[in-house]
């Protein structure tokens, strides 16, 4: 009886473990996910990218709203430098519509995404990582084929109001690996929405 209950008690710490997600230090795993343009893309396809910048996001939360021209500047401005944006959608569209893969393609559509936007269909990318929030970040670094995950929080310091940002903490951490230095801030607290699971 001992012995059943220890192993129960260690199947349960491995999955709360596991719920937990990604640390920063810790190595990504790629994945394979549906982008809105029909085609399956996973982080290995960027072969001339030094990092990604992956952010979970959606449709209608409006911290997600909120910041959506900030993650298309993101993009722009250091997609060139080899870290790209990638935008996750890690939300149920049973429990959320609007959050549905036509609704991601008609969202991409109006605001002009300039990033892949990929739908997490079975939320099994957002529980790896450990994502809780729309938008969540996690930056990674690419070395060969190894994802070492270097920040994870938000984008920066006032969502209501990008014209009152004092600190824009992904692009001072993508800044610093682009120098070869480790990020000063490598966490922060997501501000969003939850994501909507069944599970």
């Amino acid at each position: 009886m001992k012995k059943i209950l220890l192993l129960s008690f260690l199947l349960i710490s491995v999955a709360a473990i596991h719920a937990q997600g990604y640390k920063v230090g810790d190595l990504a795993t790629d994945f394979k996910l549906k982008n809105i343009d029909g085609r399956n893309i996973a982080l290995a396809d960027f072969k001339d990218a030094k990092g990604f910048v992956v952010i979970f996001t959606c449709n209608h939360c409006p911290y997600a709203v909120a910041y959506e021209d900030r993650i298309i500047d993101i993009d722009k401005k250091y997609k060139k430098k080899g870290f790209p944006v990638i935008a996750i959608n890690p939300n149920d569209p049973a429990i959320v519509p609007g959050d549905s893969f036509e609704g991601m393609q008609q969202r991409a559509k109006e605001k002009g995404f300039t990033f892949p936007y990929l739908f997490d269909a079975k939320q099994e990318v957002y529980r790896n990582f450990g994502a809780t929030k729309t938008p969540h970040v996690y930056i990674l670094s690419k070395n060969d084929k190894d994802l070492k995950v270097e920040y994870i929080g938000t984008i920066d310091n006032n969502y209501k109001d990008a014209s009152k940002v004092s600190t824009k903490y992904v692009e001072d951490a993508i800044n610093s690996l682009l120098m070869n230095k480790k990020p000063a801030v490598t966490y922060t607290k997501a501000i969003g929405c939850s994501i909507k699971s069944k599970g």
